[in-house]
């Protein structure tokens, strides 16, 4: 089976339009990424500001220390904040990433299982055997797929799960220092 100048044509401007969908969700990504940093950036000069002018209006140094004590709890959650977001992009990048390249494995094995339809339909007599053992290796191989992505999914979940326990536990462990300070 040969394929046509037209199909050529097709599976090329697929595979440009796919390039520049991967390419565009890589820069919102980085522009995403930017825009956090330069919040988070100006939110930090700002409580750095704001705290250094309560530190030169303090009156003595208990209020010195209270003043100090309580600047960590803000920082943890704003930490574990930031945190958040990041990885909320990245996810977000990477789900559209892998939503691509599972839409494009499963046009590649659409192809490739009508060739083997196609092939098999062509065959000479007395290769039904042959047909039989690649059209059995390509169902093998469909489920293998299948089942990698399924686990690959699974250990996303538990990856994401795990980072939003450890977030929230960080923030909590902030959260109840802070009052044991003062």
């Amino acid at each position: 089976m040969s394929l046509t100048p037209e199909q050529v044509l097709a599976s090329h401007k697929a595979h440009l339009d796919t390039l520049f969908s991967l390419t565009s969700k890589a820069f919102e990504g980085v522009e995403k990424l930017v825009e956090l940093n330069v919040t988070a950036s100006r939110a930090a000069l700002a409580d750095a500001a704001n705290h250094t002018q309560a530190v030169l209006g303090a009156k003595d140094a208990q209020e010195l220390l209270a003043l100090q004590a309580n600047l960590f709890q803000p920082i943890a959650e704003k930490t574990a904040a930031y945190s958040r977001h990041l990885y909320d992009i990245a996810s977000g990048t990477s789900s559209e990433f892998g939503r691509t390249f599972e839409a494009q494995a499963a046009e590649a094995q659409r192809s490739f299982s009508t060739l083997v339809d196609t092939a098999a339909k062509n065959a000479p007599a007395g290769t039904e055997t042959t047909v039989a053992v690649m059209k059995s290796a390509v169902s093998a191989a469909n489920s293998a797929f299948e089942s990698v992505q399924k686990a690959v999914k699974q250990a996303s979940d538990v990856a994401e799960a795990n980072f939003n326990a450890v977030a929230n536990t960080a923030t909590n462990a902030a959260k109840s220092a802070a009052p044991r300070k003062r």
